[in-house]
């Protein structure tokens, strides 16, 4: 059964200065399964990041309706955590502090809130870094105190747009391989935007194709290759010649 459900989702921007509005989503159909890592892969422009907004309650659909656990998605929720492009980390507080946010709103107390906030901090691999400041750390370890913020809420779908972008390759690649635990460990599912071909292939379980504006899905892939995943690999590198098929641009057909 179904986790995630988006059915025949259209997203329509007004804008007063033109005679018509612009389709950023078009008759966008997919359904995520419980612990499913899917990865929304397509050019800048899109609609990935406008469809996981729809996902988190950020932003509604003109047309068309998204689902979580069989619940019309009309706002955000604690069953859905999200990971930013930045960190967007409280500087004044130390991390395990910003990973149990939430919590002091609530008003849980300072010892249960440090508790809590413990068991995520070492499963993103931070233990030693808890009364570290944000400007103390990289930018790959203010990314893990993100997901451990995400964490902790508990959620049944984890949502992050692009949150490796702005780091290095090595950075990146090492970032991967933490995901992938923390995934496995969090049973969780995940949603992640990216427009990179093998960061795609190096973390989904599927992989969902979209074209440029506006944005359909051209092919929903899964990805069965064995973990570790081998970039130099045939058959990584088959997934990713196909890709590449379907992210050119379609051909425009002439009017008779």
């Amino acid at each position: 059964m179904a986790l995630i459900t988006i059915d025949r989702v259209s997203r329509v921007f007004e804008d007063p200065k033109r005679p018509t509005g612009i389709v950023a989503l078009d008759d966008v159909s997919l359904t995520v399964a419980r612990n499913e890592f899917l990865c929304l892969l397509g050019p800048s422009g899109c609609g990935k990041s406008t469809l996981l907004n729809m996902i988190a309650g950020f932003d509604h659909p003109t047309h068309g309706t998204v689902s979580v656990g069989g619940q019309s998605i009309t706002a955000p929720g604690a069953d859905r955590g999200v990971v930013f492009q930045q960190a967007n980390l409280m500087p004044w507080l130390p991390v395990w502090e910003n990973v149990a946010f939430h919590l002091k709103m609530r008003g849980v107390g300072k010892e249960i809130r440090r508790e809590k906030a413990q068991k995520f901090i070492e499963m993103v691999g931070l233990a030693g870094f808890e009364n570290h400041f944000p400007s103390e750390l990289s930018g790959g370890m203010n990314q893990r105190v993100g997901i451990a913020r995400a964490l902790l809420m508990n959620p049944e779908v984890i949502l992050m747009d692009e949150p490796f972008g702005a780091l290095d390759e090595q950075t990146k690649m090492d970032m991967h391989a933490e995901l992938i635990r923390i995934w496995r460990e969090s049973q969780s599912t995940i949603v992640f935007v990216t427009h990179g071909i093998d960061e795609s292939l190096a973390l989904g379980t599927h992989v969902a194709v979209m074209s440029a504006r506006p944005g359909r899905i051209r092919e929903l892939l899964p990805i069965e290759l064995e973990r570790p995943r081998d970039p130099t690999s045939k058959a990584f590198n088959d997934y990713k010649r196909h890709i590449l098929s379907l992210l050119r641009p379609e051909p425009v057909r002439e009017s008779v």
